[in-house]
């Protein structure tokens, strides 16, 4: 796999990361409730759902980790999970926000595109 692949691969594990302490620890906390725009009572209703969401999010990132430290055998474990991320963008931008298309979705694409260059 090329130099610019596995930063594209590593920067999308990185937002994963971010992701989960987003959903799993800062969920009720105030750069939680900034982020996803919720009201105290709101994020202390829904931080179990959120938690398992970020657990989600961890788990993609690992994936995309390991296809890197795969080197070149990692190709085919980084497509499933930059898919995976794809998929999930795409689906959380139309059920929950389009943010979600700029900040997962499209991410994703751009790390696929330059692994095929």
């Amino acid at each position: 796999m090329q130099t610019a692949a596995k930063i594209a691969i590593g920067i999308v594990g990185l937002l994963h990361v971010y992701f989960l302490i987003l959903e799993m620890f800062l969920w009720t906390k105030p750069a939680g409730l900034r982020a996803f725009g919720l009201t105290p009572d709101r994020a202390e209703a829904s931080k179990v759902l959120a938690a398992n969401q970020g657990l989600y999010n961890g788990f993609l990132a690992a994936g995309l980790f390991w296809s890197i430290s795969l080197g070149r055998d990692g190709v085919d474990v980084a497509f499933f999970f930059l898919f995976c991320v794809i998929i999930a963008g795409f689906y959380g931008a139309a059920t929950a926000s389009r943010k979600i298309l700029y900040v997962q979705a499209i991410p994703g694409l751009i790390a696929l595109l330059i692994m095929h260059l």
